[in-house]
């Protein structure tokens, strides 16, 4: 409750979720199956930060949907005070790349007046691609554009090739091969020409300025603290941001539950998960 003193929200944690939430600082691996009280843990953690007097706009939350942010610091509002909590950069990987990319992006040779376009965009401008090649009214069985847009998402976030993407995942595909190639080739071509970056494009840029001499230092600086939600389901990708968002500093919190991975669709690997204590040395493990 907001206004009240620190024993009265955080007496409300069993002791695992108070170990979290009030851990002094380094790299912190939460292991939280369903029903465990995560996202509770990871509010009182962004509202015991700000009370260690943590500047809230140093505090990074990302989350895999915009929903689950608003209530990680709706909650954390309620014991710090909603400007406080409200200045904390909350959200998921694409909205916070997309703030970043505005600010920082010039370094990457990306303008800061580029247009992102969401998933639904990015098939149907597939699609309109696939009926100017002439694939739409091909006799052979040929994927729609829910499936292109699929495949093409997967091959990104993996760093697969297209045709081993296919034949791993999609094999009924196989035949439509060069079709689908095209369709790609035409359709990042397109994105170049009209400053569009879709979803994955997002993920790709930021990549590169934590990658880059010029910003990734910046970058990394920019926060004092990072705390990443259901890290189970985050890619390859993800993965490479949070590490060199991490190169210097060491005070990342990551939550998640090694027992499953609901996006592997956008190639998400438990991998992540698993080996996070050998990607950041000295990390301190909870299970809640």
């Amino acid at each position: 409750m907001e206004g009240g003193n620190s024993g009265d929200w955080l007496g409300e944690l069993n002791p695992q979720q108070r170990e979290a939430a009030t851990h002094p600082g380094g790299p912190l691996l939460v292991i939280a199956g369903a029903g465990s009280g995560k996202t509770k843990t990871l509010a009182c953690r962004v509202a015991w930060l700000i009370r260690q007097g943590v500047a809230p706009d140093r505090i990074l939350l990302l989350t895999f949907t915009r929903r689950a942010a608003a209530e990680m610091l709706e909650r954390a509002g309620r014991i710090t005070g909603q400007s406080a909590a409200g200045r904390v950069w909350g959200g998921t990987f694409h909205s916070v790349a997309n703030r970043l990319l505005r600010h920082y992006g010039q370094s990457v040779g990306l303008p800061s007046d580029f247009t992102v376009i969401d998933q639904s965009d990015a098939a149907d401008l597939m699609d309109l691609i696939r009926t100017e090649l002439g694939l739409s009214t091909s006799r052979r069985r040929f994927p729609q554009k829910g499936t292109l847009a699929s495949i093409y998402s997967r091959s990104v976030n993996s760093r697969t090739r297209v045709s081993e993407v296919i034949k791993r995942h999609y094999p009924w595909c196989e035949d439509a091969l060069e079709g689908v190639t095209r369709i790609f080739q035409q359709y990042t071509e397109r994105k170049r020409r009209s400053l569009l970056l879709d979803y994955d494009d997002l993920l790709l840029f930021w990549r590169a300025l934590v990658t880059s001499p010029q910003t990734g230092d910046l970058l990394g600086d920019r926060f004092d603290h990072i705390l990443v939600d259901e890290y189970q389901d985050t890619n390859g990708i993800q993965a490479e941001i949070i590490q060199g968002m991490r190169r210097k500093r060491r005070d990342l919190m990551v939550v998640g539950d090694d027992a499953q991975a609901i996006y592997s669709f956008r190639a998400a690997t438990v991998r992540n998960i698993l080996d996070f204590p050998e990607q950041f040395p000295g990390t301190h493990v909870i299970k809640l």
